[in-house]
């Protein structure tokens, strides 16, 4: 009576778990060993596809054999043991010594040329099976993909909501992927300091536990948090359905930081009006400093006149001209009821430039067009097709987030600006030091100071409004030339809100 090995397979440990496979397998084979004599001396249980090579428990079993620890071996079918050709040849090396394989749902003479040649002709049709099953795998992955559902489990920030159905952003976690991405923008942040931030604010594994460096690198470089699915193995790229979580100006911008095209840099203090002040003489920045515990904005080149102002003084003259902006409760009233009017003349703006949007999507899609052509052509290899086409799919879906943007901006615009006036001291004194700097940004086009003398120049429209009250007067005389007068006569609101309407609408919005 000999002595072999059982092997019994399952592709996966759910099938080797919930499954009947392994108890049937192992059935069939102690039956056939029964009927020809064979005792079973060990059994060796895998969970494991046999399409690829590098199986423990099969490599293990083929290194005993070899070491003649058993006669042979009994499985249940060909397919079962290998099912590609380099394990079937690592079988075959086995015959040839002498080791007796057995199948116990094949009545197959492995001695004989007849029994092997049809042992081989079943190792071939099992091994094209899994080809043509990885194939049409392919071929559904990839038309999924096509229509813009992404096949595999959702990334973190989103949840899966079933086969061939749109990842949803996961409302517990959506919006601190967007801060990661915020935070990280800044360039204030490393991966390894922005880590423990995210943790403090929330952010975790599905398993609960906190994000490894590897694991935030690859959430702040995956597109498909803009809407844009990337497969990681072949690099190909696709449209999505799902909702992005960041825009796509977002995106570029951590990308920019993540490659080092914009490298951010680090303040050991942070001065309330830093980087807003300039020289009036030298045009150098000054720097602020504390003395005494009161802090001062100073010019540290050499020679040069100016030398410095104190904070509390910059205060003061803020406060003094954006008192000479404010608008009355009636002002307001008076130009919203003039916005009204313009809001037909915007909305046909609005229209054009949905048109242009439109326009250059199209000439991105034909791009992507004639991209692809170029690859067929073999005029580019895949490497640089593919992340060109990337960069086009950003492009796209940045612009169609100016489509799907607020119809209503430019007036919302111009009404912030307003709303701004009529509120700018209590505005300018309740800022936190950062608000306070973009207060400056957007109502000031000169800030400097010239020796002693701050310089203070308003920009549109606030330059306007401190100058309703006054008009210039006078005419020329014979014996003398023309002479300025400032009466203090107030223009009329609707006139001052066309002026303000046609300002420059460059400015940027206060709640960017």
């Amino acid at each position: 009576m000999s002595t072999c090995f059982g092997y019994i397979r399952v592709s996966t440990a759910k099938q080797g778990t919930h499954g009947v496979s392994l108890i049937e397998q192992k059935a069939a084979i102690e039956r056939y060993a029964g009927h020809t004599g064979i005792t079973i001396t060990e059994w060796f249980e895998e969970r494991e596809t046999a399409a690829k090579r590098g199986r423990p428990v099969f490599s293990r079993m083929l290194g005993l054999l070899r070491s003649k620890k058993a006669s042979g071996v009994v499985i249940h079918k060909i397919d079962r043991s290998a099912r590609n050709l380099k394990d079937w040849a690592d079988l075959g090396e086995l015959i040839d010594a002498g080791v007796q394989v057995h199948f116990a749902a094949d009545s197959l003479d492995l001695a004989s040329r007849g029994g092997r040649l049809s042992a081989d002709i079943q190792a071939v049709v099992a091994a094209d099976y899994i080809r043509n099953l990885r194939e049409e795998a392919k071929k559904g992955i990839y038309g999924r993909l096509k229509q813009g559902f992404y096949p595999l489990p959702a990334p973190v920030g989103y949840l899966d909501q079933g086969a061939a159905k749109v990842k949803e952003p996961d409302p517990s976690s959506a919006s601190l992927i967007r801060r990661a991405f915020e935070l990280y923008a800044t360039g204030n942040y490393s991966l390894r300091t922005l880590v423990p931030v995210l943790h403090d604010l929330g952010l975790r594994t599905r398993r609960g536990g906190q994000l490894s460096i590897n694991a935030l690198a690859t959430i702040l470089d995956n597109p498909f948090y803009c809407g844009v699915i990337r497969m990681q193995r072949s690099g190909q790229t696709f449209n999505g359905l799902h909702a992005p979580i960041v825009p796509a100006a977002l995106f570029q911008r951590v990308q920019d930081v993540l490659h080092g095209k914009a490298v951010g840099k680090a303040r050991k203090h942070d001065w309330r009006y830093r980087r807003s002040i300039h020289c009036g003489l030298c045009e150098r920045t000054l720097s602020g400093e504390r003395q005494k515990g009161r802090v001062y904005y100073r010019c540290h080149t050499r020679d040069c006149p100016t030398k410095g102002i104190r904070e509390a003084a910059v205060e003061d003259a803020l406060r003094a001209l954006y008192a000479t902006v404010e608008l009355s409760p009636v002002e307001v009233a008076e130009v919203r009821a003039c916005f009204n009017h313009q809001r037909a003349d915007a909305t046909r703006a609005r229209d054009e430039a949905r048109k242009g949007v439109m326009l250059r999507i199209s000439e991105t899609k034909a791009r992507m067009t004639r991209l692809t052509d170029a690859l067929i052509d073999g005029v580019l290899d895949r490497a640089a097709h593919d992340e060109r086409r990337e960069g086009l799919l950003i492009e796209i879906a940045r612009l169609e987030a100016q489509l799907e943007g607020d119809s209503d901006e430019e007036s919302r615009h111009l009404e912030e600006m307003f709303e701004l006036a009529s509120s700018l001291v209590s505005s300018h004194d309740s800022a936190s030091d950062e608000q306070k700097r973009r207060l400056v940004e957007i109502t000031t086009s000169n800030f400097s100071l010239s020796g002693k003398n701050l310089v203070i120049t308003l920009s549109e429209p606030f330059l306007s409004l401190s100058k309703r009250h006054a008009v210039q007067l006078g005419g020329p005389q014979r014996d003398a030339g023309r002479t300025t007068e400032m009466c203090h006569v107030t223009k009329p609101i609707p006139s001052l809100a066309k002026e303000v309407c046609g300002a420059d609408k460059t400015n940027k919005r206060l709640t960017q």
